[in-house]
């Protein structure tokens, strides 16, 4: 008689994403991390932008990568120049400007809010790329702008892995990201949204992902999504950077023990002595 084992086999392991995106959160940046433990006050300056901390919280960002909080509350006629400015002149270490717009009533508090953290998030994107430049935190240092609402720490750095994954998903190339972008006319490629036509518009072979989220008043990070579907699209390439001219091999004179040479030589330099 023959048994058979219907036992089914042991299930595969399986990764678990959750956990390795916790594990590697604190991975972002050690430093960070440890700021925020201690309860720190001060900016952390990184090679691509500047995180603002009070108490362990981050309350602000800055990076040249990212358009700033002036670019999207004024673009699309959120607040008036004339406004933004007078609040950033008044704006002191005890009254930040988000304080003076707030209590002058010239934008609503919902409204700043959203596109303060916008803002923050998209620079501390930025800040937190991979460097091997060592970051520097700076104690006791604020922001004229003033704390707004403060993010945990953990919350930046989990929202910055969540924006890497997604980019890599999207096209793995992260060339795109920061290299002047070039259109492609593929024969068949689909009609674009409409959000990605108006990033497509102004792709000329000189701006960049960053130029191009500024002019059009976007933050930065939506403007990558945009342009790394339309690489995937086969619609935008990267311009490669021209490649370095390297200099020509010096030219090594052979060594000749000609008197005649070595006679017009000792006359040169006697002349060049003169």
């Amino acid at each position: 008689m023959i048994v058979v084992d219907t036992t089914p086999p042991p299930r595969l392991p399986v990764r678990d994403r959750t956990g390795g995106r916790e594990r590697a959160g604190g991975a972002v940046s050690p430093m960070l991390t440890r700021l925020a433990a201690e309860r720190a006050t001060g900016v952390l300056e990184r090679e691509r932008g500047v995180l603002y901390l009070v108490e362990g919280r981050v309350v602000h960002a800055e990076s040249p990568f990212a358009p700033g909080l002036d670019v999207l509350l004024l673009t699309h006629g959120t607040l008036e120049p004339g406004v933004w400015w007078e609040a950033v002149e008044r704006s002191g270490e005890e009254r930040g400007a988000a304080r003076l717009l707030l209590d002058t009533g010239r934008i609503g508090r919902g409204a700043l809010e959203v596109c303060h953290l916008g803002a923050l998030y998209d620079a501390a994107y930025f800040a937190l790329t991979p460097s091997s430049t060592p970051g520097r935190f700076r104690y006791g240092t604020g922001h004229w702008f003033g704390a707004l609402r403060p993010v945990p720490v953990d919350a930046v750095e989990r929202e910055t892995l969540r924006r890497r994954e997604l980019l890599d998903r999207l096209w793995p190339d992260p060339l795109p990201d920061s290299a002047p972008l070039l259109r492609a006319d593929p024969a068949a490629a689909p009609l674009p949204p409409s959000r990605q036509r108006a990033v497509l518009a102004l792709v000329d072979g000189v701006r960049t992902a960053t130029e191009i989220a500024r002019e059009l008043g976007r933050p930065a990070f939506p403007t990558l999504v945009d342009v790394r579907r339309l690489a995937a699209a086969g619609l935008v390439t990267a311009r490669f950077p021209p490649p370095v001219a390297q200099p020509p091999p010096a030219l090594t004179l052979p060594q000749v023990n000609d008197p005649d040479i070595t006679l017009l030589k000792r006359l040169r330099d006697a002349l060049e002595a003169l």
